[in-house]
C-alpha cells in the first residue's frame, strides 16, 4: 500500500457510475480516493461537492466523508505509464467506457497497471471486453497482480445469485437475466451508446443446446420482478441485450442449454418504439441507432414516467438432486434513487474485503464467481434494496404461500405459517359489514358474500385441486367459495384469487407481524381491466395473542365499500 491509506484511482470518477462509487466508498477513512477524468475541472467541481455537507441531508456523501478524496486528471490516451506512476495507486478502477468502444487497444489501461504491478478492475458489461480478459492472465500473474473484468451487475451480481442457487439443482439447464431501471434515473450517454451499438445486431445465445444468434432489444421474455415479501414491480417485457453472461454462462455450466439477458425499461411503450427502431437496423434500413444515442437518452430523460423502483432478476432451471423439474429465482427490489449504486456495489465489496486483507488470486479474468452473494447483500443493507430466492418444484410443490413467498415464508409469525401450511379446516368468528350502494349490493350477491352481522361463527375449508387451493367459507349458514393459485406468465409470482367471474392479483407483502395482500391487477372473464377501478381496501393477515387474526376489504372507486369482514381463526386437529 501507499502510505498509510490505500490509494485507489478511478477512472471516470465523477462519471455516472464512477461518481456513485466515489460516494459508496467516501465514508472509509483507510482510503485516498484519486478522482480522475479528463477536466480536472470537472473532478475538482465533484469533490467540492462530495465534501460540502448537505443540510439535512440522509445517506451517502450527505456528511459522512471519511477517505482522504483528491481530484485528478487522467487521459486514457495519455501517457498511462506516466500517470500512473506519479499517481501510485494500490488499485485502478475503470468506472468510464462505453467499454464496446475501445478498439483494438481496448486493455491499454490494464496493460499499463499489470506492467506497473498495479491491481485493476473495472465495470465493463461489454461481452467482448469482459471475455477478453483472459489474454492477460499469464503477465497478471508473473507480476502477482489480479485483472478483474466485470464487476457490475452482469456478471458479478448476476453470476453470485446464480451460484446461491446452484446447491439446489444436480443439473442447470437454462439462465436467464435482467435489470429493470427506475424510469426517473437518469441514464448516462454512455450507457445509452452502449446498447445502440448492437441494437437490431446479432447477439449471441443459447437455444436447445445449441449456439444461435438472437436479435439485440429485439427478442423478448416478459417477467414480473417480484423478490419475497415486497410489492412487486409491474410485469414488464425484457429486451434481449449484448451481457458477459451470454459468452461465460456455457464456460461454466456444461448441461446449459438456454440463456437471455435482458433490460426491461419503463414506460414500455417508450421501451417498444425503442425495439421497432431496432428491427430497422434488423431490417438494414438503418445501419445503426448509435448515431440516435444523444437523441434515445433525451427521450429517456423526458418520458420519466412510473414508479420510481428499479429490479433486477435471475431465473434458473433445470433439475434438482433427485431428479425432478426445478426453477428458481432470485429478485431484487431498489426502491427511489438507490437502484444506480448496484452496478458498483460489486467493486464495494472488492475494496472493502482488500482492507481487511482478503485479495482475489493474482491473474487476469471476468469477474463471474468473484464474489458472493452475501458480499452484496450486506451492501444492500444500507439501501432500500430487497432480495430474496424463491422455488417452484414442478412435481412436490410447496404449500402455495409458501412457493409465492419463498425465502420470507421465514419470516411469518407462527400462526399464519400454520394456517397456509396445509391446514384443512379453521374456525372462529367475524364481524361482517357490507356496503350499500346499488352496486356494491349487484358485486356482493354475484360473489355471494354474506350479509352483515356481529360475532358470527365462520369456518374456513381449504382443498387441495392440483396446483391451486378452494377455500370455502361458511359465515353463519352463508357458504361462499374462492379458488387460489400462484399467478403463471406475466403475472408469476403473484397469488391470483377467483371470486366468480372476478380474478384479482395479489401481492404477499410480509409486514412485521402482518401479511399484507397488496392488489396488483384484476380481470373479469379473463379481460384486463384498469388498475384505477380495481378493487382495493386494506386487507391484511396478522398474529395477536398467539391466534389468526383476518382483515378483508374490498370495494373499489365504482361500488364505494363492498364488503368488510375481520375476525379470527384457529386451525382445528
Amino acid at each position: 500500500m501507499s502510505g498509510e491509506r490505500f490509494c485507489m484511482l478511478i477512472i471516470g470518477g465523477y462519471g455516472t457510475f464512477g461518481g456513485r462509487l466515489a460516494r459508496l466508498l467516501g465514508d472509509e477513512p483507510r482510503l485516498r480516493l484519486l478522482v480522475g477524468g479528463r477536466s480536472l475541472e470537472k473532478a475538482d467541481d465533484f469533490v467540492a461537492d462530495l465534501r460540502t455537507p448537505k443540510d439535512g441531508a440522509e445517506g451517502l456523501g450527505s456528511n459522512n466523508l471519511g477517505a482522504m478524496v483528491q481530484a485528478v486528471r487522467f487521459d486514457r490516451d495519455g501517457d498511462l505509464t506516466e500517470q500512473l506512476t506519479r499517481m501510485r495507486p494500490d488499485l485502478v478502477v475503470d468506472a468510464s467506457g462505453p467499454f464496446q468502444s475501445f478498439g483494438k487497444d481496448a486493455y491499454k489501461v490494464a496493460e499499463a497497471c499489470i506492467d506497473l504491478s498495479i491491481d485493476y478492475a473495472d465495470i465493463a458489461d461489454s461481452t467482448g471486453f469482459v471475455a477478453g480478459i483472459g489474454g492477460l492472465d499469464a503477465a497478471a500473474k508473473a507480476k502477482g497482480t489480479f485483472a478483474l473484468s466485470g464487476l457490475s451487475s452482469l456478471p458479478a451480481l448476476s453470476f453470485a445469485a446464480m451460484d446461491a442457487m446452484a446447491p439446489h439443482f444436480s443439473r442447470i439447464e437454462s439462465v436467464a437475466a435482467g435489470i429493470a431501471p427506475s424510469p426517473h434515473v437518469k441514464i448516462g450517454l454512455n450507457v445509452v451508446r452502449a446498447i445502440a451499438t448492437y441494437a437490431g445486431k446479432p447477439v449471441a445465445v443459447l437455444r436447445n443446446g445449441q449456439p444461435t444468434s438472437g436479435r439485440g432489444l429485439i427478442d423478448a421474455m416478459r417477467v414480473t420482478v417480484a423478490p419475497p415479501g415486497v410489492k412487486p414491480l409491474r410485469s414488464r417485457k425484457f429486451l434481449l441485450v449484448d451481457a458477459p453472461d451470454l459468452k461465460l454462462l456455457p464456460q461454466h455450466l456444461a448441461d446449459l442449454k438456454s440463456s437471455f439477458t435482458g433490460v426491461g425499461t419503463e414506460p414500455q411503450p417508450l421501451q417498444h418504439l425503442l425495439s421497432l427502431a431496432a428491427r430497422l437496423v434488423h431490417l438494414r434500413l438503418l445501419p445503426s441507432l448509435l448515431p440516435f444515442s444523444r437523441l434515445l437518452q433525451r427521450a429517456s430523460h423526458a418520458f420519466a414516467v412510473g414508479e420510481h423502483r428499479g429490479g433486477m432478476f435471475v431465473r434458473v432451471g433445470g433439475v434438482d438432486h433427485a431428479g425432478r423439474r426445478l426453477s428458481c429465482g432470485w429478485h431484487l427490489i431498489a426502491e427511489g434513487d438507490d437502484g444506480p449504486f448496484i452496478p458498483v456495489i460489486a467493486v464495494d465489496a472488492l475494496v472493502r474485503r482488500l482492507l481487511t486483507g482478503i485479495r482475489p488470486e493474482n491473474g487476469a479474468r471476468p469477474a463471474a464467481g468473484e464474489l458472493q452473494l452475501a458480499d452484496f447483500e450486506a451492501a444492500f443493507q444500507r439501501f432500500s434494496i430487497t432480495s430474496g430466492i424463491t422455488m417452484e418444484n414442478q412435481e412436490a410443490p410447496l404449500p402455495l404461500y409458501q412457493r409465492i413467498l419463498g425465502s420470507a415464508w421465514e419470516r411469518l409469525p407462527p400462526a399464519l405459517a400454520a394456517l397456509h401450511a396445509g391446514a384443512r379446516v379453521a374456525s372462529g368468528r367475524a364481524r361482517i359489514e357490507r356496503g350499500g350502494g346499488l352496486l356494491a349490493r349487484i358485486v356482493a350477491g354475484v360473489i355471494g358474500f354474506p350479509p352483515a352481522g356481529e360475532d358470527v361463527p365462520v369456518t374456513v375449508r381449504f382443498a387441495a385441486d392440483g396446483d391451486r387451493e378452494i377455500w370455502t367459507r361458511d359465515f353463519g349458514g352463508t357458504v361462499f367459495r374462492s379458488w387460489q393459485a400462484e399467478a403463471k406468465g406475466r403475472d408469476r409470482n403473484l397469488l391470483v384469487e377467483v371470486f366468480g367471474p372476478f380474478r384479482v392479483l395479489m401481492a404477499l407483502v410480509p409486514d412485521g407481524e402482518k401479511l399484507r395482500l397488496v392488489v396488483r391487477g384484476w380481470r373479469f372473464l379473463r379481460i384486463p381491466l384498469p388498475m384505477f377501478l380495481a378493487p382495493g381496501g386494506d386487507t391484511y393477515e396478522e398474529e395477536r395473542d398467539g391466534r389468526f387474526h383476518f382483515h378483508v376489504e374490498i370495494g373499489g372507486r365504482l361500488t364505494g365499500l363492498v364488503v368488510r369482514y375481520t375476525g379470527w381463526l384457529v386451525v382445528e386437529e
